[in-house]
């Protein structure tokens, strides 16, 4: 084989080998971006339950004051 020729094969060997890291990074990214929607929704589920425990608790917290202790 030629020096050429010898050349093109590691080119094309090291193309072989960036091709895959790429493909790898990109499907490592795919799951990345759905673990972080999925945080997103998570996150939004628990401000959700927040806001409706503490409009709970304010509800009741006017109804713990105005009621008599039962020793009165």
């Amino acid at each position: 084989m030629s020096e050429i020729e010898d050349q093109m094969i590691d080119l094309q060997t090291q193309l072989a080998y960036q091709e895959d890291t790429i493909q790898a990074l990109n499907d490592m990214v795919v799951l990345q971006q759905q673990d972080i929607m999925l945080l997103k929704q998570q996150m939004a589920q628990l401000l959700e339950d927040l806001r409706g425990t503490l409009e709970e608790g304010q509800s009741n917290a006017g109804s713990v004051f105005d009621d008599r202790p039962p020793h009165y």
